[in-house]
């Protein structure tokens, strides 16, 4: 046993880390170069404390670790060894002898780098070394408000955006060009990475980690990724990372009976067991489980400047029964089905991190009807800052599906999101989930034929992008991807070379663009004086007719659906202004793949009282299509801007 300064700990933080408070934890456990007296060389530190031995082994001991085992820390549970004369990129394990007196080997959970799978060991790493470049996004940051802001994320899977064949990756380095270019010219003002992690099966996308502080290496070095990162911020992209607390994968090199004992999972199965996914849940009432995945999501932060987190599953993390078998099902001392354990585990999560990084995203992926889980802590929330709205996807995706004789008896699967629109600050999301095998592209989702499938999806796109709420769009959708996504192969840009596909990508293009430019799509997403119905009964002809509002007194957009295969002329909307309304976007314009050749730049409004306001608009509507007015307080066709 020795003490905690003789190796250049600080006992105080293994007491924190001890009592689930150690926040940055990642600074003391794990493989750190140090200079520890006259010697330059490495320390590990790991908690494990029902170990009988553990030897550190390696590339440099020819992995036999007869001269290198670990000592205990004091009775913190934690290990440690300093070894002299090795530095950054010595190859490593941990050699465990359980009570039973098995032998495990085992990855460094605090590892900050891997080997390339199928390998399995740790590397030493330095991760100190990049020299950051961007200190003007980190105050832009500090001087905006995400729920003012517009906020357009691409999510990205790196693996499969573009490649050079089955497992031929591209660098983290070498999409720092293309990717982050053409996510700038596209408009998107953040890219969320499926989750970087390091995990054992290609398959799984990052959903079933082994590594939580390593990078994968399936697409370089950290300080690769370091370079991506800084490479959005100096193009003006904000980067969220998907993150998996809920749950980590079995491999035996991994956290499962990491000492011989359930010390990351918990010593019940029935709690422990995720078997849908064939995985294992945290302990998340266990403290230092606590300490480690609250650093590890300071450290995304911290070290790679990631700006936000979206958090995996977190109806299954507050769910004890959610998909469990009767067998398996457990309750909380009051009887209930609520994990209590994750549940303040979630709040004491979001509060630290808005304590360290109070500009961050905490974004929950949340499929359940949990209130308040963007609500602060002290009122009783959960306290993340904006949700996954899974009720509008859902409902959405269905209506599309419907042939248009049958959506007149479904008119509510359009409306009735705005009755809790304002309920928690969300974001609209159009993910991979729903493009996966046997769930159909968002295109080929659409009904009817080709032509009109392309005219739907403009139609869809239009309505979510004016509709409360940030939004979310998968990789592929944007030019209307026909094959679902298959994630061992590039995106089918291939598909640019057909007229509607490219066209298509131009529209969504524009969409974004224009998102971007007006203020009443996105100043009020969280406030409920920000949108108003114009006309929301017209179920016989699929109609639906809203406005947004900035905070100017003339910052409004008025968005106009149809939904039915029927040409409406001279439709009729009630509007608030008199004066000119330009056509921002019309999505039946030919340059889009419509039909329309002449789309009307202006149209003017009428003294005529409709629909509760003072003036009218008179609108010739296509079928399937969409249409974004603006008030133009100017004084006609001289004043037209259009958004290319």
């Amino acid at each position: 046993m020795i003490n905690a300064a003789s190796i250049g700990m600080s006992t105080r933080d293994l007491y924190l880390f001890n009592q689930g408070t150690l926040f940055h934890s990642y600074r003391t456990f794990g493989a750190h170069p140090i200079r520890l007296g006259d010697d330059s060389g490495v320390r590990f530190a790991v908690w494990a404390p029902n170990a009988r031995s553990i030897r550190v082994v390696g590339s440099f001991n020819d992995w036999n670790g007869k001269r290198h085992a670990m000592l205990k820390v004091g009775e913190t549970g934690v290990w440690s060894l300093f070894v002299p004369e090795i530095g950054p990129g010595t190859v490593y394990k941990y050699e465990i002898e359980s009570q039973q007196g098995k032998i495990m080997l085992k990855s460094d959970p605090f590892a900050f780098q891997s080997e390339l799978r199928p390998g399995t060991a740790s590397i030493v790493t330095d991760l100190g070394g990049y020299r950051w470049r961007d200190d003007s996004w980190q105050r832009r940051k500090q001087e905006e408000s995400p729920y003012h802001e517009p906020m357009l994320t691409y999510e990205v899977h790196l693996g499969s955006w573009k490649n050079n064949g089955k497992e031929l990756f591209w660098t983290y380095e070498q999409m720092a060009g293309e990717l982050v270019d053409y996510v700038t010219i596209m408009g998107y003002t953040h890219i969320e990475l499926m989750p970087v992690t390091e995990h054992p099966l290609d398959q799984s996308w990052g959903y079933q980690a082994t590594g939580y502080y390593s990078a994968t290496s399936r697409y370089g070095t950290p300080e690769q990724l370091m370079f991506l990162i800084d490479r959005c911020h100096e193009r003006g992209i904000g980067v969220i990372l998907d993150w998996v607390p809920g749950h980590f994968c079995k491999d035996d090199h991994g956290l499962r009976l990491f000492d011989g004992t359930p010390i990351y999972e918990g010593a019940n199965p029935l709690r422990a067991e995720k078997p849908l996914w064939g995985t294992l849940a945290f302990d998340f009432g266990c403290t230092e489980v606590q300490s480690f995945l609250i650093s590890n999501a300071i450290y995304w932060m911290d070290v790679f400047h990631v700006d936000g987190l979206r958090v995996d599953a977190v109806a299954s993390m507050i769910d004890l029964h959610l998909d469990k078998p009767p067998e398996m099902r457990t309750f909380n001392k009051h009887g209930g089905s609520e994990n209590t354990d994750a549940i303040q585990f979630l709040k004491k999560l979001n509060e630290t991190v808005f304590h360290y990084f109070p500009d961050s995203l905490m974004i929950a992926e949340d499929s359940s009807s949990w209130p308040a889980v963007t609500s602060p802590t002290y009122m009783g929330g959960l306290g993340f800052n904006f949700k996954w709205n899974m009720g509008w996807m859902n409902d959405m995706l269905r209506y599309m599906a419907l042939a248009p004789k049958d959506r007149i008896h479904h008119h509510n699967l359009i409306t009735f999101s705005l009755v809790y629109a304002f309920s928690e600050n969300f974001v609209l999301p159009l993910s991979h989930d729903e493009v996966v095998h046997g769930k159909k592209s968002l295109l080929n989702k659409m009904s009817g034929t080709y032509d009109q499938k392309f005219a739907q999806l403009r139609l869809f796109y239009g309505y979510w992008m004016t509709h409360p709420g940030k939004k979310l769009l998968f990789m592929g959708s944007e030019w209307g991807q026909y094959d679902e996504w298959k994630d061992a192969e590039s995106l089918d840009w291939k598909l640019l070379d057909y007229p509607l596909h490219n066209r298509m990508h131009h529209y969504v293009k524009t969409l974004n663009h224009a998102y971007a430019q007006l203020p009443s799509l996105w100043e009020r997403d969280c406030d409920p004086g920000g949108f108003e119905w114009i006309d929301v009964h017209n179920a016989a002809q699929c109609i639906i007719v809203f406005m947004r509002r900035g905070h100017g007194i003339n910052e409004f957009s008025v968005s106009i659906c149809n939904f039915s295969d029927q040409p409406l002329q001279s439709y009729v909307i009630g509007v608030p202004e008199p004066g000119f309304y330009r056509v921002v976007i019309n999505s039946e314009s030919n340059e889009f793949g419509g039909t329309w050749e002449h789309v009307p730049e202006l149209i003017e409004s009428r003294p005529v009282i409709w629909q509760g306001r003072p003036c009218s608009l008179v609108v010739d509507l296509a079928p399937f299509s969409f249409q974004l007015l603006t008030y133009d307080p100017g004084e006609g066709p001289q004043m037209v801007e259009t958004f290319h």
